[in-house]
Parts: C-alpha cells; structure tokens; sequence
C-alpha cells in the first residue's frame, strides 16, 4: 500500500487547522500511520507566504520542507485548484513531487473565467449584502483570517486551467464531488484528466463536501488508507 505524506490544500477563507485538523481529516490520516504536511495557502492560516503570493510556489515550499516528495496530495475547492495548476504546469520536477491527488469540489468550474471581485470588494468591506458571498466572508472570520488578506488573495492573478494544463496532470486523480455542488458536474473535468476517476456524493453542496463522511470515505480508500 502507498505510504508517502499527504498534504492538505484547504479552500478559499479557510486554512489547515479550520478545513482538516478541525473536521477529523488530520487524525485519521495519522491513524492509518500516514504522516500529514501542513499547509496553508498565501495569506491563510499561519502561511508565512503574503497573500499575493503565487500558491504554486507556497505549496513547493511546503513538499520541499518535508523531504522533496514525492507526497499525495487533497485539495478541496481552491486547493484542488492549486493542485491542478500545479501538477499540469508542465514542470516534470513539480509532477514528480506528487504521486496522486484528490480534488474536491471541482467541475465545471476550472473550465469558466470568473470575476471575483465583487467577493474581493465584500472581504475589503468586512461585509456583504448578498448572502452567497456572506457566507465567505464569515468563514473567513470564523477561520481567523483577515478578510482584507482575502480579497488580495482573490486579486492576484492566478493562470488559466487549460485543456493543456489538464493533459499534463499525469498523475492518478480521485474527483468528489456533491451532486449539489455549483462547481459541478465534473464529468468533462475527469474525461479530461489522463487518469482520473469519479465519486459523486448524493445530497451534498459544496461547503458540506470536506465534512461529509461519503467523501471523507471515498479520499481515504483512493489513498490506500487502512482504517
């Protein structure tokens, strides 16, 4: 069975302690004897990355500072994200840091161009009058994040998830995803991949995925974690 650490990319406003010690992930991953990596994104958590830091960079010096890899890897919304442009960049010696990797709470979404600045505008005002964005905002707090912090985050350009990008993640992927998830579905994201499989989590919307025992399940049994 595969036995290399795992690092844990949380998603947007969240960090390492609020998005995997604090729901369970951390602790069961030690208990199938796996060590796990620490990691939070530029500007999140306790990173010592500015927030308008490229993500990329964050994450190779975290997998470098843990003996170079190669690592697994989970990545839940804008961590599976980052994972994805980092291991279709192109750059073999980034590819070969990773052995595979979960992403959660991706779909259709890496293939649309958003414009988040009107949450970017909602973390610099501290609030938002839409409750869509609310929720971000208050889960950064809630994590201990500085809004501001998020919002340069979310300005910092970050590239463009390409056909390209897709075709170079030559590493096996697991995708789960909630069938009520915006970001799906994720039908084209895993025929795109060159090889990558597929859990849909019945019932379940984006921000209960991490937390959802189907997809919690799902992660461990691709990771070849012993319960």
């Amino acid at each position: 069975m595969p036995s290399e650490p795992v690092i844990l990319v949380h998603g947007l406003a969240s960090s390492f302690d609020h998005g995997w010690r604090d729901t369970g992930w951390v602790d069961l991953l030690r208990d199938g004897r796996r060590e796990v990596i620490p990691f939070d994104l530029p500007g999140h958590g306790r990173s010592s990355h500015p927030a308008d830091a490229d993500p990329a960079d964050a994450l190779r010096d975290a997998i470098d500072g843990a003996g170079g890899g190669p690592v697994e890897a989970v990545g839940f919304s804008a961590g599976a994200q980052t994972l994805l442009r980092f291991a279709g960049s192109g750059d073999p010696d980034d590819l070969a840091r990773l052995s595979r990797v979960v992403l959660i709470g991706v779909g259709e979404n890496v293939f649309r161009i958003d414009d988040f600045s009107y949450l970017a505008d909602a973390y610099e005002a501290g609030d938002a009058a839409d409750p869509r964005w609310k929720v971000f905002v208050n889960l950064a707090v809630s994590a201990g994040n500085d809004p501001k912090a998020m919002a340069t985050y979310l300005r910092t350009p970050k590239s463009r998830i390409t056909d390209e990008t897709l075709a170079n993640v030559k590493v096996p992927a697991h995708v789960i995803i909630g069938d009520k998830d915006f970001a799906g579905p994720a039908d084209t994201l895993v025929a795109d991949l060159p090889d990558a499989s597929l859990t849909v989590l019945p019932g379940v919307d984006h921000f209960q995925s991490p937390r959802d025992f189907g997809c919690i399940d799902a992660a461990l049994r691709f990771l070849g974690v012993e319960p």
